[in-house]
């Protein structure tokens, strides 16, 4: 049986302590989750950006997120993608992961060796963050959030399509449509490919914020406004798409839309039987994570002969890694309680069929 637990040797440049990931000839930690001195944050998700650290360093583009999460009078350094900061001996530099605004990769180089934490990534470029960037490196740490061969998502193109179709066809009705999504990075994915001829977008009080960070930053949204302004009257409402995060699903704010209809994007959506549990008429496959495929194709990418893997389905990726002749082993972390918190009785392991049969393993998204 393959035990993934990570064996680090004397001089790693990244080892596993109580309070994260930590660089030992650096002196800091990338996204510890209990409070230091200091912190290279990947980007603003609330399991990777945690209050209470002394000092934070992250990309340019994450500056408005962290303040507004954190505090506005946080220690906070940033800088652009590929601009390098020494610190101790250590040459660090952020490059994108395509996973929402500001994501970055962190890249170590010390005593000729280069490591890289990857944070969250996704590979297919969605238009809202700068697209991920393969960085070479002699050992790469990665997520694994969807590491097993069932996981395959939709084209981003096909994904849009899906949504504007189940759009027009509630606002031919004279139906709401509710769709429920991760406030920071899937909503603003989903309003910037959104056909927005055909009717209103409104957006909850948690959603607006960040779609300004973004506006900001330079990336195109379209005309949005809060599902709770005054001026709204129900014949506007009957047509409009409005965003909000899980948690608005069944609370008193869902009144403002009689007779609507609801959805909800995740990559968890493509498990069987998750829409039905969810409660919501339709699922969207839609992740800010890479797929399996992505997986694969972006640790290839690295040429990294060592890869630590944490998050997710830890175990079959291991064991996959080292099939394919690689030095594969796990972190224990604790990230993945945010932007994709998983259902309760997702697979840890790898499907009994075939990988052929992923799609059947899979089920269906409506």
């Amino acid at each position: 049986m393959v035990n993934p637990l990570a064996e680090t040797a004397a001089g790693d440049l990244v080892v596993a302590r109580p309070e994260g990931l930590y660089c030992p000839p650096g002196g800091f930690y990338i996204d510890p989750w209990r409070p230091v001195d200091r912190a290279v944050i990947t980007h603003g998700h609330g399991d990777h950006a945690r209050r209470g650290h002394g000092h934070y360093l992250a990309h340019e583009h994450s500056a408005g997120i962290l303040r507004g999460r954190l505090g506005a009078d946080i220690a906070l350094q940033t800088l652009a993608y590929g601009e390098p900061l020494h610190h101790n001996g250590v040459r660090i530099s952020l490059h994108p992961a395509g996973h929402v605004l500001g994501s970055a990769q962190v890249r170590l180089e010390h005593g000729g060796r280069v490591w890289v934490a990857s944070g969250d990534y996704k590979l297919e470029a969605d238009g809202t963050c700068a697209p991920f960037e393969p960085v070479r490196c002699d050992t790469f740490i990665t997520e694994s959030t969807f590491g097993l061969p069932i996981y395959r998502w939709p084209a981003q193109a096909v994904l849009q399509a899906q949504i504007n179709d189940w759009w027009r066809s509630n606002a031919a009705m004279r139906r709401p449509s509710v769709l429920f999504c991760y406030a920071f990075g899937k909503a603003q994915r989903i309003l910037h490919g959104v056909d927005a001829s055909i009717g209103p977008l409104l957006m909850h009080g948690a959603v607006e914020p960040l779609n300004a960070a973004y506006r900001a930053a330079g990336v195109r949204l379209p005309p949005t406004q809060g599902a709770t302004d005054a001026s709204l009257d129900a014949a506007t409402r009957e047509t409009a798409l409005v965003l909000a995060p899980p948690s608005a699903q069944g609370s008193p704010w869902m009144r403002r839309f009689p007779r609507h209809a609801d959805a909800f994007a995740s990559g968890w959506m493509q498990l069987r039987g998750t829409r039905r549990r969810r409660g919501v008429d339709r699922g969207f496959v839609l992740s800010d994570h890479a797929d399996w495929p992505g997986l694969q194709q972006a640790i290839a990418a690295t040429g990294a002969e060592r890869v630590f893997v944490t998050h997710g389905s830890v175990t079959v990726m291991v064991r996959w890694l080292r099939e394919q002749g690689l030095d594969a082993q796990a972190f224990a972390t604790e990230y993945g309680d945010e932007d994709e918190a998983a259902p309760t009785d997702a697979p840890t392991a790898a499907p009994t069929a075939p990988e052929g049969d992923a799609g059947d393993a899979a089920g269906g998204t409506s």
